[in-house]
């Protein structure tokens, strides 16, 4: 049987989703799932809500719930991690600290001050599961769910020799919101997409093998409603020339351009759909407001009669599928390290590229050079990262000062002075949750 371990289970929604798609494939349908998590409560609750899965799809999985990791991993063939490491009273600091000296963050995990600050926090958890599962399941295929992609990302495959990639939502999502802005079944939608992860970008989009680019464009300009959807994004492809990966809310971060003044912020934040870009720190705030009504949506969810355990749209369970079940082969954008795959973006700097996943394990595609103006964004926010990866592993907070310092946002808004300031106000509020800094203090 196939061993599946779940580190970080109490994520409620991305393990039942997950566990629904493994179970889906008729190879791991007698698979063991083992559910890890610290939190004693969420994996009762978790375990209760896999249970049901089972027994929904009539499967003879066996499903264990643990809060040993070793237990978890031991002789695992795919391993899925979906942790956050600190409670929403922790990382509200990495919003707020930044807001008060006027960096205003919408959601805060990807890069950035917020991003690089829960980064520093997560990687030396990341770097211990990656010990474990080198000791106890060292053919295992790890894929990471756990923001921000690319720092943790670029930390496991740079300082061990785990088989990882990161997987997220955004190219397959922004995919398919495209093609239902030009009216085109997804089946006939192909397209090549690379970049860093949340600011990758569509090279080519195509329908029926033809160009799409100018279908999307004319959408954009002649429906407002297409415009509103994702007045960020649509800003940068009708400025930039290529359609980016990742929702208005997020993207509005990564850049100079949009949250550095109020006008701007009402201009362009204050409208569309995808993580309400214009409410500050949303996703913060909608953190706080789960935070005392989570186990009442998971009760109401295991009281229900009949659930719906379809497969879904994630890549996981068809990766698993490609390396350790029936072989089909898939194809799907993934983060890796980057060895001359993006030939304009640094050596190994952490990339989001097209891989292969097969019999033969995971084979990144090429993509070659991205168009200069793109490779200019890319690049300074892959160099931060890279730098806040260096920095969280020598415990030298000099280096996340200058990697925060060439943030584009931060750089756009305080002097190198303010931003000192803030820096130190965030390690301060993160002490307790930062040892690897504590020599350099």
């Amino acid at each position: 049987m196939t061993k599946f371990a779940f580190i970080g289970a109490g994520s409620f929604a991305f393990t039942r989703k997950l566990v629904c798609d493994i179970l889906s494939f008729p190879a791991f349908a007698d698979s063991t799932i083992a559910l890890m998590d610290i939190d004693a409560e969420r994996l009762s609750f978790i375990k209760q809500a896999v249970d049901k899965i089972v027994e929904a799809g009539k499967y003879p999985a066996k499903v264990i719930a643990t809060q040993d990791r070793k237990e978890a991993l031991l002789h695992a063939d795919g391993v899925i991690c979906t942790i956050l490491s600190g409670s929403v009273d922790v990382w509200r600091h990495d919003i707020e600290i930044p807001m008060k000296y006027g960096v205003d963050i919408n959601v805060g995990d990807t890069r950035g001050p917020a991003g690089i600050f829960r980064a520093l926090r997560t990687i030396p958890v990341m770097l211990d599961i990656c010990r474990d599962i080198e000791r106890y399941c060292p053919d295992a295929v790890f894929l990471n769910y756990t923001n921000p992609m690319t720092i943790l990302c670029g930390a496991m495959q740079s300082y061990t020799n785990v088989n990882v990639t990161g997987l997220c939502h955004s190219v397959q999502g922004t995919a398919k919101m495209l093609a239902g802005w030009i009216g085109a079944p997804m089946n006939e939608i192909t397209y090549l997409c690379g970049g860093i992860n949340h600011q990758a970008w569509f090279l080519e989009y195509k329908w029926k093998g033809k160009d799409a680019v100018p279908l999307i464009r004319d959408a954009i300009l002649s429906r407002k409603e297409v415009y509103n959807e994702e007045p960020v994004r649509n800003e940068m492809f009708l400025h930039l020339d290529y359609y980016v990966t990742e929702s208005s809310g997020h993207n509005s971060e990564y850049n100079a351009w949009f949250r550095k003044r109020p006008d701007l912020l009402q201009k362009y934040c204050d409208i569309g759909t995808s993580w309400n870009p214009g409410k500050h720190a949303f996703i913060l705030n909608h953190y706080l407001e789960r935070k005392d009504t989570w186990k009442d949506e998971i009760l109401k969810w295991l009281d229900r009669e009949s659930i719906d355990i379809s497969r879904g749209h994630e890549y996981a369970a068809d990766i698993f599928n490609a390396i350790l079940g029936d072989g089909t082969m898939f194809k799907f954008n993934g983060n890796i390290l980057n060895r001359g795959y993006i030939e304009n973006l640094p050596e190994d700097s952490c990339v989001e590229v097209p891989i292969l996943a097969s019999k033969s394990g995971l084979e990144p595609n090429h993509v070659g050079t991205l168009p200069p103006q793109l490779a200019i964004l890319n690049g300074i926010n892959a160099q931060c990262e890279q730098l806040a990866v260096e920095g969280s592993l020598s415990g030298d907070p000099r280096k996340i000062f200058h990697a925060i310092c060439h943030d584009p946002l931060t750089s756009a808004v305080l002097s190198l002075h303010e931003i000192k300031q803030m820096v130190d106000d965030m390690f301060k509020a993160n002490e307790d949750w930062l040892p690897q800094f504590k020599h350099m203090s």
